[in-house]
């Protein structure tokens, strides 16, 4: 019994610390722009992978602590510097639920692949993951604010559905990618070191 409770405590604790740590990792990518990868059409965030790594290595719980964080940052971040869209992300149904889904969606797309292959259920976690962000970023936008995104884009109000899904392509995909190519070999090679 007292085992069990040793074990319990000492889990908690592992996972309190990558809460802490991956979140700082988080608001380290988004304070010094590293968590943006320049594209030649946009800009790629990466800000998205810790929530994934932790979701994945630690479980659904981890992964949503530190979406709530990358989410509270992105809301301070807006506050701070505040760009033509901030109005949106002010609001925490723009900028906080969806990166706390992340944590979710990764994990479950990890667990739910039926397959021995460690990188394809890695792969498929991260992307499922960095998606989760995109469209549910992309999606609350559109749908809290489609009237507001248009003017301050200059665009026409009817055309707001075909810009959102144009960035949310453009964006997504590469994310995606970037997400995968990143997650997999850092997700391996901390489950390796885990069994040593």
């Amino acid at each position: 019994m007292e085992k069990k409770a040793y074990l319990q405590q000492r889990t908690g604790t592992r996972q309190l610390a990558v809460v802490g740590m991956l979140s700082s990792i988080c608001i380290i990518l988004g304070m010094t722009g590293y968590g943006f990868i320049p594209l030649p059409t946009a800009k790629a965030t990466i800000m998205h992978i810790p929530v994934v790594i932790g979701a994945i290595l630690e479980g659904p719980v981890v992964g949503m602590m530190i979406g709530l964080i990358f989410g509270l940052f992105s809301i301070f971040q807006n506050m701070t510097a505040p760009n033509i869209l901030s109005f949106a992300f002010l609001n925490p149904l723009v900028s906080v639920v969806p990166r706390v889904l992340i944590g979710v969606t990764a994990y479950y797309a990890y667990h739910l692949i039926k397959t021995e292959n460690q990188m394809i259920r890695i792969g498929a976690g991260a992307a499922v993951g960095a998606l989760t962000n995109t469209i549910g970023v992309l999606g609350m936008l559109y749908i809290l604010y489609a009237a507001e995104f248009a003017k301050a884009r200059g665009i026409n109000p009817e055309t707001v559905l075909k810009v959102v899904y144009g960035i949310a392509t453009v964006n997504g995909i590469p994310e995606a990618i970037i997400s995968v190519i990143i997650t997999v070999p850092i997700v391996m090679a901390i489950k390796k070191a885990r069994r040593a």
